[in-house]
């Protein structure tokens, strides 16, 4: 990734979906390590360091592009704030 480059836009090409690699779940390109493995594991707690120490094929710029991946995948899951929800 060049300096400056956003890294929200960049998780596309870092994070690829098969069905040959991990049954088509989301994993950092190059490896078997899943985005949802790398989400987990900061939801423990566990800080970034840590995460490249436990899969050292990852790189920080990887555990970013999942934790956007990740909020990419959650925007689309949720209604829009225009829609009108009624109770």
């Amino acid at each position: 990734m060049e300096p400056g480059e956003d890294v929200a836009s960049d998780h596309r090409e870092r994070i690829v979906q098969d069905r040959a690699i991990v049954g088509g779940e989301a994993v950092i390109r190059g490896t078997r390590v899943t985005v949802r493995t790398i989400l987990a594991s900061l939801a423990e707690g566990a800080p970034v360091e840590g995460i490249l120490r436990d899969y050292p094929t990852l790189t920080s710029d990887d555990v970013r592009a999942a934790i956007a991946f990740g909020t990419a995948s959650a925007q689309e899951d949720f209604p829009s704030a225009a829609t009108h929800v009624k109770r």
